[in-house]
């Protein structure tokens, strides 16, 4: 494989270039009219705009990006996440046209792609399910006899779903039938697929997920596990890896069960195999990603491997050069996702120039972005700056080292969710690890990242002073009483 084709951009664009550049492999970027000064796109070999700043009408044309790959010798595409990473009809366009497609095949991403059909192929590896619907949920009337017989609260899913699309929470009988229109109606719109099923809403949940890596010679290996569940509308903020929860003897269960439906659907590549798991440290299995993941950096982080090579490698035919018995975790890895968004107006993405921009560095601090000072953050993009990641010896140290990054990377021109990072970070229940996928509901408020300003205190204070000074000086001055000056008066503003 000596040139791929990138068919993504932002980040993980500049991620993947950076990994197939060690490898001696040319790169190609594809760049909408929006993106045409990113970062991603002058650091690529070549690169080639397909078209206006709707993904619809760039990043997601399937065909122009093959038709691209052609006429310039393209051996491989590497589809990133997002975009058309989990398309089994794009990456069976991409077999068609002789090109390599850096991931999972299409009849693995058919099997998976689908959550009713994901959970189907893991069953019959005796994987833990939650109780829920054994199939779709087609009318009202069926939706009330599961719900009774699942039990509340529960979750309606969409079946084509991710990134919290498509699920509604219902506490009570009397929701269903609005709650059901609720996620039929967002899952039409975000997969043009209205399926949606029943599962039961796990008590405590935390949301963990197992990395893992196969190559087309029937070797499978789990990178052990990310913790995910500090969420906002059921998106990742925070991911950390090992998490605080496993015992060895559960990291192993969990770790197999992966494994296992990996072969069920003949997996290859990097995939991630996502699990509840309740406050008794029961797992259930929720979904497979057939892609790298946006958190896939702590996984690396800890066991010492670039995913993405990995990724190329398995994609040129070659054997995993190590076992299970080689992997060990090495220290504890947090990653924090650097958002344009106001976490003081319910988390709303935020748009402008940025004015100042400066990330941190340091021993065990790695930033994934692709944006410099002076750039604008675009409209029609995932609000996702960057990816903020350290490594430390311990959980303890990983903690301090990532508040310490915080504190270090200063943006100027749009609201960023860093606060909102830095305030989970100190919160006790995180420092303690007793913490779920409601850490957000029952312990934020946006009044709580509120800083005082110090200059305007300090002009208060002295102003205050003053006036007392003066207050004083006049009630004592019938009797000849000295005034004592205040030492506010002398001090200025620095």
């Amino acid at each position: 494989m000596q040139k791929i084709l990138i068919a993504n951009r932002g980040e993980i664009a500049l991620r993947i270039m950076r990994s197939a550049r060690e490898m001696g492999i040319k790169t190609v970027a594809v760049y909408s009219e929006a993106d045409r000064n990113a970062l991603f796109v002058r650091y690529a070999d070549e690169a080639v705009c397909i078209g206006p700043p709707p993904s619809a009408q760039s990043y997601l044309q399937g065909d122009k990006i093959i038709e691209v790959c052609k006429t310039l010798n393209v051996d491989g595409i590497h589809p990133g996440y997002g975009f058309l990473s989990e398309n089994a009809d794009f990456a069976r366009k991409v077999r068609e046209a002789g090109i390599i497609f850096i991931g999972p095949s299409p009849e693995s991403m058919d099997l998976m792609g689908d959550k009713l059909s994901a959970k189907a192929t893991a069953k019959k590896y005796k994987v833990p399910m939650i109780p829920g619907s054994e199939g779709a949920i087609s009318d009202l009337n069926q939706a009330i006899r599961v719900a009774k017989e699942v039990g509340f609260p529960l979750l309606i899913k969409a079946s084509a779903g991710g990134g919290g699309k498509g699920m509604r929470l219902v506490e009570r009988e009397e929701e269903i039938e609005e709650q059901m229109k609720l996620a039929v109606s967002e899952a039409i719109s975000a997969f043009g697929n209205g399926a949606v099923f029943i599962e039961r809403y796990a008590t405590g949940p935390r949301h963990i997920e197992i990395q893992l890596l196969a190559d087309n010679h029937g070797n499978c290996v789990y990178l052990f596990e990310r913790e995910c569940s500090i969420q906002r509308r059921h998106q990742k903020l925070i991911e950390e890896a090992p998490s605080s929860v496993l015992s060895p003897e559960l990291r192993e269960r969990m770790g197999k069960c992966a494994v296992d439906v990996a072969k069920a659907c003949n997996y290859s590549g990097a995939g991630t195999v996502e699990f509840l798991v309740d406050d008794q440290l029961n797992f259930y299995f929720l979904e497979m990603n057939t892609r790298l993941q946006v958190e896939h950096p702590v996984s690396e982080m800890i066991t010492g491997l670039d995913l993405v090579k990995e990724q190329i490698k398995v994609a040129r035919n070659e054997k995993l050069s190590f076992t299970q018995e080689d992997l060990k975790i090495n220290g504890h890895a947090i990653e924090v996702r650097v958002c344009a968004e106001d976490p003081m107006n319910n988390f709303l993405p935020d748009i402008g120039k940025l004015t100042v921009y400066k990330t941190p560095a340091g021993p065990g601090v790695r930033v994934d972005d692709s944006f410099e000072e002076g750039m604008e953050i675009p409209i029609f993009y995932d609000p996702m700056i960057s990816k903020l990641v350290v490594h430390g010896k311990d959980r303890t140290e990983a903690i301090a080292k990532m508040i310490r990054a915080i504190d270090d990377y200063k943006i100027v021109g749009v609201e960023t969710t860093l606060e909102f990072c830095k305030f989970v970070l100190k919160h006790e229940a995180f420092v303690t690890g007793q913490f779920d996928t409601g850490f957000i509901g029952r312990y934020f408020k946006p009044e709580m990242l509120q800083q005082p300003d110090a200059e305007l205190e300090l002009v208060a204070a002295m102003a205050g002073a003053l006036i007392f000074d003066q207050t004083a000086a006049h009630t004592l001055s019938g009797a000849n009483a000295p005034v004592k000056q205040s030492k506010w008066k002398s001090q200025r503003l620095s």
